[in-house]
């Protein structure tokens, strides 16, 4: 089934219209016919409701709001991922990637061991083409809601946000032992809390960084025995986190 987000005011009452690329990709590209459903959502408020098609126009297609579909496709806690900006094209991969996994909001953050510097110049156009990639990797995936992209922000402007916005605060560390601790400070995150998740650049995490996270309760953790690229890091937090809550 087709999911796709629109404006939380056209979907107050029983009829939707849907217009530019959404109605060109199901008008055009799959070819939908009158009759067929598709699920919408606000991209807000965690919810997705089922919509038959009810006609085509020229440029608009007029869905009909069937009911509330039951079932669940957000994690049940909120994930903030603290991404180290990493080289080349790496971002783009990790929000796609992430959102697909259930992350509620990504913060790229500039760190002491990060190569990629961002030009203050083009970071508006960044930053538009990482949330875009969001919403489509949402849209994708059938998340009720669209994954926020922030601006780029300073390690100490990161671990500030995480210490007022999070409960739980982690930052996987490749010099941190033991695997224990992380198992029991996953285990004791409850339903509707939310949790940082740091991962630092290709070259790791500075120890002044590490210093500094610890001084805002945010805890180094370990991923187990093997040292991860910036990449896979937050998946395997992000694959924890399904295990916990919609597995285990």
């Amino acid at each position: 089934m087709l999911h796709i987000f629109a404006d939380p005011s056209g979907m107050a009452g029983e009829y939707l219209q849907v217009e530019g690329s959404e109605y060109n990709h199901m008008a055009n590209v799959l070819r939908m016919k009158k009759g067929e459903e598709v699920s919408v959502s606000g991209g807000e408020d965690g919810a997705r409701y089922l919509y038959e098609i009810d006609s085509f126009g020229p440029d608009s297609v007029i869905l009909k709001k069937k009911g509330l579909l039951s079932e669940e496709s957000e994690l049940p806690v909120r994930v903030i991922l603290f991404q180290g900006l990493p080289k080349s094209d790496k971002m783009e991969w990790i929000i796609q990637k992430s959102v697909e996994l259930g992350v509620t909001d990504i913060v790229p953050v500039s760190m002491k061991r990060c190569v990629m510097k961002l030009d203050p110049r083009k970071e508006g156009k960044k930053l538009q083409r990482w949330q875009a990639i969001a919403e489509s990797a949402a849209m994708q995936s059938k998340r009720a809601r669209i994954p926020r992209v922030h601006p780029p922000m300073t390690m100490k402007e990161a671990v500030r946000m995480a210490e007022a916005e999070s409960d739980l605060r982690v930052l996987p560390y490749e010099l941190q032992e033991g695997s224990e601790g992380t198992r029991s400070m996953f285990s004791a995150l409850e339903r509707g809390q939310s949790v940082s998740v740091f991962i630092g650049p290709e070259g790791g995490f500075d120890p002044a960084e590490v210093e500094e996270a610890a001084s805002f309760g945010i805890r180094p953790i370990s991923l187990g025995r093997r040292i991860l690229r910036t990449e896979t890091a937050a998946m395997v937090v992000l694959s924890w986190l399904i295990y916990r809550f919609e597995i285990a």
